[in-house]
């Protein structure tokens, strides 16, 4: 479900930028390097139960799923991408194209269901991506109706989309978790799963009347000095790693004629603020208006103050509320988490990334 309307197409296009909407059930900018490796069965047992997803007639009932085991964490954004499985389920043009599209979409069009008596209470989907020219498999929309739960589902339904992956050949394979899923965590640990990093969705409401805060930091515009700290700052805290997920891209945000010049043409409206404390640069916070997902990033160092952080963020709050009634944010979960709170933002969920190696 990708997201390219108008000048923003070509823009988000020459960027290289998409977006995926995926929901599992699943410290500070940790990233743990080490690599796990499973070894799957030549041939996974069969379950008559378990079957391959058939996207002819099966995606109505999979979003009816996503939502009953998701929907108390569900923003908008997840809200909407269940509708567009509904409405794919019944576009027969867009069947005939998913058909062919299957192995080469970011959309979920393959997985594994669960069926008792005709109907479907278990789902894996799995999502192919490329990332420096290696393709890989994100497990996502992990779901077992709660009626059905405690009994093996999850575990078939995985084992068999890893089989999936062992078959095409592909032996990256990642899926995130919420971190309040302890049974689901401990599964995929024991299917030799290892977690990567953590990372919490944020959402605030905008408000010109937003309060500024009472503190020594001065929060101006970004100034092209500070564009080499503020790109090794954001650098660690959104990584590659995890970049064939989310495809940051933060060369919008260099300083310099050409690179306003293209924005201004392309109609793109960057926003760009620092908090600084007697000349010394505590945080940045860019905002980057993708349309769906997160918009705004911070960058933080190792040192910076969480006060900074707040200072910011309540500043965005403020100047994008004639614009934009909601922001999204995400980030590393850990020291920053009170500082973001502060600022009025709720935390929407908390994803623990985890990677696997066939």
């Amino acid at each position: 479900m990708l997201d390219f309307p108008g000048k923003q197409a070509k823009y988000r296009q020459k960027q290289g930028l998409s977006r995926v909407f995926l929901f599992t059930p699943a410290k500070h900018g940790a990233i743990i390097p080490l690599m796990s490796s499973i070894t799957i069965p030549a041939r996974a047992d069969a379950h008559p139960k378990l079957r391959t997803l058939n996207i002819l007639r099966d995606l109505p009932a999979v979003a009816d799923l996503i939502e009953i085991c998701f929907s108390s964490t569900m923003d908008s954004e997840g809200k909407r991408y269940v509708q567009d499985m509904r409405r794919a389920g019944n576009d027969n043009s867009f069947i005939k194209w998913a058909n062919r599209a299957a192995e080469t979409t970011s959309l979920p069009l393959s997985g594994y269901v669960w069926e008792e008596n005709g109907r479907i209470v278990g789902n894996a989907s799995l999502v192919p991506f490329r990332h420096n020219k290696q393709r890989l498999y994100l497990i996502a929309n992990v779901a077992v109706h709660p009626d059905f739960r405690r009994h093996g589902i999850a575990r078939a339904l995985t084992e068999r989309a890893l089989q999936h992956a062992r078959e095409k050949k592909v032996s990256d394979i990642w899926l995130h978790v919420r971190d309040d899923n302890a049974g689901a965590m401990d599964l995929y640990s024991k299917l030799g799963f290892a977690e990567r990093a953590r990372r919490t969705s944020w959402q605030a409401v905008t408000d010109i009347h937003t309060p500024a805060m009472n503190t020594d930091i001065a929060i101006t515009n970004r100034h092209p000095r500070d564009w080499p700290t503020q790109q090794l700052w954001l650098s660690r805290l959104y990584p590659d790693l995890l970049a064939w997920h989310r495809n940051w891209n933060f060369r919008s945000l260099r300083p310099g004629f050409w690179n306003w010049l293209y924005l201004f043409f392309v109609d793109i409206n960057i926003r760009q603020w620092t908090a600084v404390r007697r000349d010394h640069l505590e945080a940045a916070l860019a905002w980057i208006p993708y349309g769906r997902g997160e918009s705004l990033f911070v960058a933080t160092g190792e040192r910076s103050d969480p006060v900074a952080v707040t200072a910011l963020l309540l500043q965005a709050r403020r100047d994008l509320a004639h614009s934009h009634p909601n922001i999204a944010l995400e980030f590393p979960s850990g020291d920053f988490d009170g500082a973001i709170l502060a600022a009025g933002f709720k935390a929407l969920r908390t994803l623990i990334w985890m990677q696997a190696t066939l």
